[in-house]
């Protein structure tokens, strides 16, 4: 796979918005040669009008972005997911974040209540001779402590769970590469080694003339999936050979990174109504290419998984087999 900088991607993806900038510039351009040529010098109607273009054309972008915000509107939180994890960290997100919600309601309130009811010209006088109230102390310091306290204990609880990867089923060696993953089933001789697909590679390509709203799943399809059982506990081992990486599945729960020399767990049990395909991505600054680093899990029943990792160890055997003989065959000749 030919690899080219990072920023060809970012120029590919600018593209559009780029030509609709310049379009809006154009359009702003026309605008001010009708006003100065229709105006003479009259400087403040010529500067009018570019203030009225400019307001105009702010407008345009505006309307533009309004669909594609709100398409986007549910991609800003976290994921589901479909494993047992992924739920519950979400769960614990949303309760982290209705807290947060009441506590700025409340201190907000106060603020504003107290700006308009004991304000200057309302008669309110400043209490000079306050200076300690032990009461009001001890309950603005408890309050946030049991609030701490009340969210740490089931954080704690989850860390735990995400940690535990006991009694899994099957475990995968993943080891991160630049820019790629290599899939090893512990336990048996498949090796799947996945990289970003071709068409998003052709795509990426500066100048390539390909538009990447057309690919299918842009930068985010490999040529080889990782290909998984639902229903059964996985377990990775998660490592790499040159650069930190960072293995990364929000359906799943999953984010680990990948470090030279050593060797990371992570566990999940998809559910086992959850068949499909997730992906992710490596999140990790692991050099030029990274945002060409995609990762793709397929999740299938687990008697597909086993037919499929039989005519995968076939054909391993089949490829192991012929490679001596072709050996052989070149030192004879």
């Amino acid at each position: 796979m030919n690899k080219f900088p990072g920023e060809s991607h970012d120029a590919r993806r600018r593209g559009p918005r780029d030509r609709g900038d310049e379009a809006r510039e154009d359009s702003e351009a026309r605008l001010c040669d009708c006003a100065a040529q229709g105006l003479g010098k009259r400087p403040g109607n010529r500067a009018g009008l570019g203030k009225l273009a400019g307001i105009a054309s702010i407008g345009a972008a505006a309307a533009g972005a309004l669909p594609a915000a709100a398409s986007d509107w549910g991609r800003i939180n976290l994921p589901r997911g479909v494993t047992n994890v992924s739920t519950r960290i979400y769960a614990l997100h949303m309760m982290a974040f209705w807290v947060c919600v009441c506590i700025g309601v409340v201190v907000f309130g106060v603020m504003i209540w107290s700006l308009i009811f004991h304000r200057k010209s309302r008669g309110a006088v400043p209490d000079v001779t306050l200076l300690h109230n032990t009461k009001v102390e001890v309950v603005w310091t408890a309050i946030p402590v049991l609030i701490l306290v009340g969210m740490a204990i089931p954080a704690a609880r989850l860390l735990v769970r995400i940690n535990n990867d006991t009694n899994s089923r099957l475990s995968i060696r993943v080891n991160g590469f630049q820019w790629g993953w290599q899939y090893k089933y512990v336990g048996t001789n498949v090796s799947v080694i996945s990289k970003l697909s071709m068409s998003s590679d052709a795509a990426r390509m500066l100048d390539s003339g390909i538009d990447v709203d057309r690919v299918p799943d842009y930068l985010l399809n490999v040529d080889h999936q990782l290909v998984v059982p639902v229903g059964e506990k996985i377990r990775l081992l998660i490592t790499s050979v040159d650069v930190v990486h960072s293995w990364w599945v929000p359906d799943l729960g999953v984010k680990k990174d990948a470090i030279p020399g050593f060797i990371n767990q992570a566990s999940f049990i998809i559910n086992p109504s959850k068949t499909g395909v997730y992906r992710g991505q490596c999140t990790e600054l692991c050099g030029r290419d990274h945002a060409f680093m995609p990762i793709v899990v397929r999740a299938v029943t687990p008697a597909a998984f086993r037919a499929w990792l039989k005519r995968k160890e076939a054909a391993e055997k089949e490829a192991s087999a012929r490679a001596p003989a072709s050996t052989s065959a070149a030192v004879s000749t």
